[in-house]
Protein backbone atom coordinates (compact mmCIF):
# COMPACT_ATOMS: atom_id res chain seq x y z
CA UNK A 1 0.00 0.00 0.00
CA UNK A 2 1.50 3.78 -1.11
CA UNK A 3 2.13 6.20 2.34
CA UNK A 4 -0.32 8.88 1.53
CA UNK A 5 1.70 12.18 0.78
CA UNK A 6 1.69 14.86 4.02
CA UNK A 7 2.38 18.58 4.40
CA UNK A 8 6.02 17.76 4.54
CA UNK A 9 6.01 15.92 1.24
CA UNK A 10 4.13 18.77 -0.27
CA UNK A 11 6.85 21.49 1.44
CA UNK A 12 9.78 19.18 0.28
CA UNK A 13 8.25 19.14 -3.63
CA UNK A 14 7.84 23.08 -3.61
CA UNK A 15 11.52 23.72 -2.11
CA UNK A 16 12.84 21.30 -4.77
CA UNK A 17 10.93 23.01 -7.71
CA UNK A 18 12.18 26.19 -6.38
CA UNK A 19 15.28 25.20 -6.56
CA UNK A 20 14.74 24.29 -10.45
CA UNK A 21 13.37 27.62 -10.77
CA UNK A 22 15.96 29.48 -9.18
CA UNK A 23 18.35 27.83 -11.55
CA UNK A 24 16.85 28.55 -14.32
CA UNK A 25 16.38 32.18 -13.67
CA UNK A 26 20.03 32.49 -12.66
CA UNK A 27 20.70 30.97 -16.04
CA UNK A 28 18.57 33.10 -18.31
CA UNK A 29 18.91 36.21 -16.27
CA UNK A 30 21.81 36.18 -13.92
CA UNK A 31 24.20 38.19 -15.79
CA UNK A 32 22.01 41.07 -16.33
CA UNK A 33 22.90 44.48 -15.25
CA UNK A 34 21.43 45.37 -11.80
CA UNK A 35 18.87 47.97 -12.47
CA UNK A 36 18.03 45.38 -15.63
CA UNK A 37 17.14 42.03 -13.21
CA UNK A 38 15.29 44.64 -10.66
CA UNK A 39 12.80 45.46 -13.51
CA UNK A 40 12.65 42.12 -14.89
CA UNK A 41 11.64 40.87 -11.46
CA UNK A 42 9.45 43.60 -10.36
CA UNK A 43 7.54 43.99 -13.63
CA UNK A 44 7.31 40.54 -14.99
CA UNK A 45 8.67 37.47 -13.09
CA UNK A 46 7.03 38.38 -9.46
CA UNK A 47 5.16 41.42 -10.63
CA UNK A 48 3.01 42.60 -7.37
CA UNK A 49 4.43 39.96 -5.33
CA UNK A 50 8.54 41.37 -4.60
CA UNK A 51 9.98 43.34 -1.88
CA UNK A 52 13.13 44.58 -0.77
CA UNK A 53 15.45 43.49 2.27
CA UNK A 54 17.68 46.40 3.42
CA UNK A 55 19.41 46.89 6.52
CA UNK A 56 19.84 50.63 5.82
CA UNK A 57 24.06 49.87 6.42
CA UNK A 58 27.07 50.18 4.72
CA UNK A 59 25.98 49.55 1.04
CA UNK A 60 22.54 49.78 1.27
CA UNK A 61 21.86 53.03 -0.42
CA UNK A 62 23.18 51.80 -3.88
CA UNK A 63 20.01 49.08 -3.94
CA UNK A 64 17.32 51.30 -3.34
CA UNK A 65 18.26 54.10 -5.60
CA UNK A 66 18.79 51.53 -8.08
CA UNK A 67 14.63 50.39 -6.95
CA UNK A 68 13.74 53.95 -6.79
CA UNK A 69 14.21 54.61 -10.44
CA UNK A 70 12.26 51.59 -11.21
CA UNK A 71 9.47 51.60 -8.44
CA UNK A 72 9.31 53.64 -5.00
CA UNK A 73 6.46 51.94 -4.19
CA UNK A 74 8.47 48.82 -4.29
CA UNK A 75 7.62 47.28 -0.33
CA UNK A 76 10.88 47.82 1.59
CA UNK A 77 11.18 45.15 4.52
CA UNK A 78 13.31 46.45 7.67
CA UNK A 79 13.97 44.58 10.29
CA UNK A 80 14.39 46.47 13.37
CA UNK A 81 16.32 44.46 16.20
CA UNK A 82 16.03 46.86 18.82
CA UNK A 83 19.42 46.96 18.54
CA UNK A 84 20.74 49.31 16.19
CA UNK A 85 22.82 52.09 16.17
CA UNK A 86 21.08 55.25 16.13
CA UNK A 87 22.74 56.42 13.10
CA UNK A 88 21.42 53.32 11.46
CA UNK A 89 17.79 54.33 12.07
CA UNK A 90 18.73 58.43 11.12
CA UNK A 91 19.99 56.81 7.84
CA UNK A 92 17.30 54.88 7.34
CA UNK A 93 15.00 58.04 7.25
CA UNK A 94 17.31 60.45 5.50
CA UNK A 95 17.65 57.73 2.60
CA UNK A 96 13.65 57.06 2.65
CA UNK A 97 13.42 60.65 1.87
CA UNK A 98 16.40 60.89 -0.44
CA UNK A 99 14.65 58.61 -2.63
CA UNK A 100 10.90 58.95 -1.96
CA UNK A 101 9.93 55.49 -0.68
CA UNK A 102 6.73 55.14 -0.10
CA UNK A 103 6.41 51.36 1.41
CA UNK A 104 8.94 50.80 4.26
CA UNK A 105 7.84 48.32 6.71
CA UNK A 106 9.21 47.75 9.74
CA UNK A 107 8.83 44.13 11.80
CA UNK A 108 10.39 43.63 14.99
CA UNK A 109 11.11 40.60 17.65
CA UNK A 110 8.15 39.11 18.86
CA UNK A 111 7.74 41.12 22.60
CA UNK A 112 6.55 37.84 23.80
CA UNK A 113 9.56 36.26 22.64
CA UNK A 114 12.02 38.98 24.25
CA UNK A 115 10.31 38.59 27.69
CA UNK A 116 10.91 34.92 27.98
CA UNK A 117 14.23 34.45 26.39
CA UNK A 118 15.71 37.68 26.41
CA UNK A 119 14.66 39.99 29.48
CA UNK A 120 17.56 41.40 30.31
CA UNK A 121 18.55 42.40 26.96
CA UNK A 122 21.88 40.47 27.12
CA UNK A 123 21.13 37.27 25.47
CA UNK A 124 24.32 38.10 22.92
CA UNK A 125 26.37 38.04 25.85
CA UNK A 126 26.16 34.19 26.53
CA UNK A 127 24.48 32.80 23.15
CA UNK A 128 24.47 35.01 20.02
CA UNK A 129 22.97 32.65 17.89
CA UNK A 130 19.85 32.17 19.98
CA UNK A 131 19.97 36.22 20.22
CA UNK A 132 20.10 36.30 16.01
CA UNK A 133 17.14 34.15 15.66
CA UNK A 134 15.13 36.16 18.15
CA UNK A 135 15.68 39.27 17.12
CA UNK A 136 16.37 38.41 13.41
CA UNK A 137 15.64 35.37 12.16
CA UNK A 138 12.18 34.93 12.57
CA UNK A 139 11.52 38.50 12.40
CA UNK A 140 12.57 38.61 9.24
CA UNK A 141 10.53 35.64 8.45
CA UNK A 142 7.39 37.09 9.23
CA UNK A 143 8.57 39.86 6.89
CA UNK A 144 9.00 38.12 3.89
CA UNK A 145 6.12 35.39 4.55
CA UNK A 146 3.63 37.84 1.82
CA UNK A 147 6.19 37.92 -1.15
CA UNK A 148 6.56 35.20 -3.29
CA UNK A 149 10.33 36.83 -3.85
CA UNK A 150 12.44 39.48 -2.48
CA UNK A 151 15.54 41.41 -3.64
CA UNK A 152 18.90 41.58 -1.18
CA UNK A 153 21.93 43.84 -1.34
CA UNK A 154 24.46 41.13 -0.91
CA UNK A 155 27.45 40.56 -2.44
CA UNK A 156 30.00 37.97 -3.56
CA UNK A 157 33.25 40.64 -2.22
CA UNK A 158 31.55 40.62 1.40
CA UNK A 159 33.11 37.64 2.88
CA UNK A 160 34.29 34.30 1.97
CA UNK A 161 30.94 32.65 2.72
CA UNK A 162 29.60 34.76 -0.02
CA UNK A 163 32.29 34.26 -3.03
CA UNK A 164 29.72 31.44 -4.94
CA UNK A 165 26.43 34.08 -4.18
CA UNK A 166 23.95 33.40 -7.13
CA UNK A 167 21.62 36.12 -8.31
CA UNK A 168 18.77 34.10 -7.96
CA UNK A 169 18.55 31.53 -5.25
CA UNK A 170 15.54 29.29 -3.41
CA UNK A 171 14.94 29.76 -0.06
CA UNK A 172 11.80 27.55 0.53
CA UNK A 173 9.49 27.65 -2.00
CA UNK A 174 10.73 31.70 -2.43
CA UNK A 175 13.08 33.14 -4.60
CA UNK A 176 15.76 35.85 -3.38
CA UNK A 177 17.56 37.49 -5.54
CA UNK A 178 20.88 39.21 -4.86
CA UNK A 179 21.16 41.79 -8.14
CA UNK A 180 24.19 43.16 -7.30
CA UNK A 181 25.81 39.44 -6.33
CA UNK A 182 28.63 40.10 -9.23
CA UNK A 183 29.75 43.34 -8.00
CA UNK A 184 33.22 44.65 -6.74
CA UNK A 185 34.62 47.17 -4.04
CA UNK A 186 34.77 49.23 -6.81
CA UNK A 187 31.51 49.38 -9.19
CA UNK A 188 30.02 50.05 -5.30
CA UNK A 189 32.25 53.21 -5.25
CA UNK A 190 31.81 54.55 -8.34
CA UNK A 191 27.78 53.87 -8.28
CA UNK A 192 27.70 55.61 -5.08
CA UNK A 193 30.09 58.80 -6.50
CA UNK A 194 28.04 59.12 -9.85
CA UNK A 195 24.67 59.03 -7.99
CA UNK A 196 26.27 61.78 -5.02
CA UNK A 197 24.53 59.10 -2.45
CA UNK A 198 24.57 59.58 1.28
CA UNK A 199 27.09 57.54 2.95
CA UNK A 200 25.66 55.51 6.27
CA UNK A 201 27.87 58.08 8.33
CA UNK A 202 29.57 54.43 10.68
CA UNK A 203 31.51 53.84 7.02
CA UNK A 204 33.79 56.97 8.31
CA UNK A 205 34.85 55.01 11.30
CA UNK A 206 35.79 51.67 9.83
CA UNK A 207 32.33 49.98 9.87
CA UNK A 208 32.37 48.26 6.75
CA UNK A 209 29.13 46.02 7.67
CA UNK A 210 26.80 47.43 10.08
CA UNK A 211 24.33 45.31 12.31
CA UNK A 212 23.60 45.75 15.46
CA UNK A 213 25.58 47.72 18.15
CA UNK A 214 26.73 44.95 20.49
CA UNK A 215 27.99 42.59 17.99
CA UNK A 216 29.59 45.11 15.50
CA UNK A 217 33.19 46.95 15.29
CA UNK A 218 35.12 48.24 12.59
CA UNK A 219 36.79 46.60 10.46
CA UNK A 220 40.93 45.99 10.20
CA UNK A 221 43.01 46.86 7.39
CA UNK A 222 43.13 43.81 5.08
CA UNK A 223 40.16 42.26 6.52
CA UNK A 224 36.59 41.56 4.68
CA UNK A 225 34.01 43.49 4.85
CA UNK A 226 31.88 41.36 7.32
CA UNK A 227 34.65 40.40 9.57
CA UNK A 228 33.94 43.34 11.84
CA UNK A 229 30.60 41.39 12.80
CA UNK A 230 30.85 39.13 16.01
CA UNK A 231 34.40 39.91 15.82
CA UNK A 232 36.64 36.62 17.53
CA UNK A 233 33.87 34.04 16.99
CA UNK A 234 33.05 31.64 14.33
CA UNK A 235 29.92 33.03 13.52
CA UNK A 236 29.94 34.88 9.96
CA UNK A 237 26.13 35.16 9.80
CA UNK A 238 22.86 36.33 11.56
CA UNK A 239 20.82 33.56 10.05
CA UNK A 240 18.74 35.62 7.63
CA UNK A 241 20.59 34.33 4.73
CA UNK A 242 21.07 30.50 6.01
CA UNK A 243 18.81 27.70 5.99
CA UNK A 244 17.30 29.07 9.39
CA UNK A 245 14.67 31.44 7.82
CA UNK A 246 13.51 28.85 5.65
CA UNK A 247 12.82 26.61 8.80
CA UNK A 248 10.80 29.52 9.75
CA UNK A 249 9.40 30.60 6.45
CA UNK A 250 8.23 26.75 6.68
CA UNK A 251 6.90 26.50 9.89
CA UNK A 252 3.86 26.11 11.10
CA UNK A 253 3.20 29.35 13.11
CA UNK A 254 3.56 31.56 10.77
Amino acid sequence: MLAKSGPLDAVTTAAAESTAHAAGLDALYGHLAPQAIIERAAADLFAGAVAAVSSFGADSAVLLHMIAGIDRHLPIVFLDTGKHFEETLSYRDALVADFGLTDVRVVAPQEAALARLDPTGRLHETDTDACCAIRKVEPMARGVEPFEAWFTGRKRFQASTRTALPVFEAVGHRIRINPLAHWTTADQADYMRAHALRENPLVAYGYLSIGCFPCTQPVQPGEDARSGRWAGQAKTECGIHLSGLEKSLTDASL
